[in-house]
C-alpha cells in the first residue's frame, strides 16, 4: 500500500501529539505524591512518549523523501 507524503506528515503529527500527551501523563503521575503506583505509570508514560516520538520522526523523514517534482519535458 502506497501512502502519500501528506499522509506520512499527518501520521507524524499524530504521533508527536500523542507522545506529548503520554509525556504529560508521565509527568502528572510523577508529581502526584499520594498515588501509590506513580513510578510505574510515569515510567510507562515516558517510554511510550519516547517510542511515539521516534515513530513520528521516522514518519516525517519518510514524508520528505516522497514526492520529487521533476520538470516537465517539452513536447517533441
Amino acid at each position: 500500500m502506497k501512502m502519500s507524503s501528506d499522509t506520512h506528515r499527518a501520521i507524524s503529527v499524530i504521533c508527536f501529539y500523542t507522545a506529548l500527551l503520554s509525556f504529560l501523563i508521565g509527568m502528572a503521575a510523577r508529581l502526584k505524591e499520594s498515588f501509590h503506583s506513580r513510578v510505574e505509570i510515569s515510567t510507562a508514560g515516558f517510554v511510550v512518549a519516547a517510542v511515539l516520538a521516534a515513530l513520528g520522526v521516522i514518519a516525517f523523514l519518510f514524508s520528505l523523501g516522497g514526492k520529487t517534482d521533476k520538470p516537465a519535458e517539452p513536447p517533441l
